[in-house]
């Protein structure tokens, strides 16, 4: 009770600093600078609810709520994300209660920077905006504190891409009361989903908080697992691709003899190239567990260029056996082979008419086997690979800093 009179005297007369705006990773408090009329002893009495609160031999427990209102602006080209948070802390300060029956008020409202609260370090957050610039503290007559901090974040996540587009990420928040130690405080955290739109390409669908174990500082960590609802990237990456890879299967209908198959396969190499250089980049890279779509649109590739050589080749060869028959003898040599006494062929030994045309050269007949063998490998390839899809699993490499992270003691 008697540390709680100095912080109501300075609240009433105005003489708490107000904390800017933090655009950081955590609260910086400044130093309080306190006016002359007040003596030593209040200064110190002040001072002294700055710090932390005594529990004796244990941590003093702090609980913490996590209302997640909104998870947005997922970039897995980035791997980042952004999200909307309310802290809700409390926790027990006896230095701050007061006999109701002397001083009839059961809760008072006090300026953070006034009395001790928990600096949170966000360890994953590339910028963190603080909504309120200066929170206000609740204080109940038993010394219960009370603080709610609102913040919008921008963080770094892991994502498990090896299934896009129907992958599913944990993404971690991990918070840091970097000036205490785990002697001195520990965290007790819970987690509440409040998104209320699902109108979203990455959707959460759990939350869960725990507390490291062996940390030097304490902490609590929130992890939100997202799912892709895959509909935008399987309409703009599966669909063009297997939209030209079912022309080109529909190309090797044409006859070989035909001068349009060639322009024909020759336009659908070029466009996939164009196709897959943007499919490529629309998919994220990593060290480790990249996407099987990148696998999958190169395989694609390969099929349509080995059909488009198959077609340059066979039809080459065709047209080099055509000139070569249109380059026999003339009618009028064989008019003299005759008068020489080589009269040709017998007339029995000619083929029948009609079974001539029904023939197919050597080139045609390779290229009729070619497309029955390339349709049973394009269909065994889609078959393959959606049992890779379904069985394939892969554990992405452990990062740099793992072995011995933020806090956590190094590992011998």
């Amino acid at each position: 009770m008697m540390a709680l009179w100095p912080l109501l005297h300075l609240t009433f007369l105005g003489f708490s600093i107000t904390l800017p705006l933090v655009h950081g990773q955590g609260f910086q408090g400044t130093a309080a600078i306190w006016p002359s009329l007040f003596n030593v002893n209040l200064s110190k009495k002040v001072q002294e609810s700055i710090q932390i609160p005594n529990n004796g031999s244990a941590p003093l427990l702090v609980d913490v709520q996590v209302f997640v209102s909104n998870v947005f602006n997922v970039d897995i080209l980035r791997y980042t994300m952004s999200s909307m948070l309310l802290l809700r802390l409390s926790w027990l300060d006896t230095r701050l209660a007061w006999n109701t029956s002397a001083h009839p008020r059961h809760a008072i409202t006090l300026p953070w920077e006034s009395l001790w609260t928990p600096r949170l370090t966000i360890l994953e957050a590339l910028w963190v905006d603080w909504r309120d610039q200066s929170p206000q503290a609740r204080v109940d007559q038993d010394g219960h504190v009370k603080l709610n901090l609102a913040l919008t974040m921008e963080t770094n996540c892991n994502f498990e891409l090896l299934h896009f587009p129907r992958d599913h990420s944990n993404c971690s928040l991990s918070f840091y009361a970097l000036s205490n130690t785990a002697m001195e405080l520990e965290f007790q955290a819970h987690v509440v989903n409040e998104i209320v739109s699902v109108k979203r390409e990455y959707v959460v669908y759990d939350l869960k908080t725990q507390v490291p174990p062996q940390q030097l500082v304490p902490c609590f960590q929130v992890t939100l697992r997202l799912k892709n609802t895959a509909l935008k990237s399987i309409i703009a990456l599966l669909v063009p691709a297997e939209a030209l890879l079912l022309a080109d299967v529909c190309g090797g209908l044409l006859p070989l003899r035909a001068i349009e198959r060639i322009g024909y396969k020759v336009t659908l190499l070029l466009s996939y190239l164009v196709l897959h250089s943007s499919l490529v980049q629309a998919l994220p890279s990593s060290s480790s567990c990249n996407p099987l779509l990148i696998y999958y649109f190169t395989i694609l590739l390969l099929l349509l260029f080995l059909s488009t050589i198959e077609t340059v080749l066979l039809a080459g060869l065709l047209a080099r056996g055509n000139l070569g028959a249109k380059s026999g003898p003339s009618p009028a040599l064989r008019g003299e082979q005759r008068e020489h006494g080589n009269p040709g062929p017998h007339p029995a030994e000619e083929p029948p008419r009609g079974v001539k045309g029904s023939q197919r050269s050597w080139p045609e007949t390779a290229d009729r086997i070619f497309f029955l063998v390339y349709v049973a490998g394009v269909l065994c390839s889609q078959f393959v690979f959606a049992g890779i899809w379904m069985w394939a699993a892969c554990k992405s490499d452990a990062a740099p800093g793992e072995a011995a992270p933020h806090g956590r003691r190094p590992r011998l």
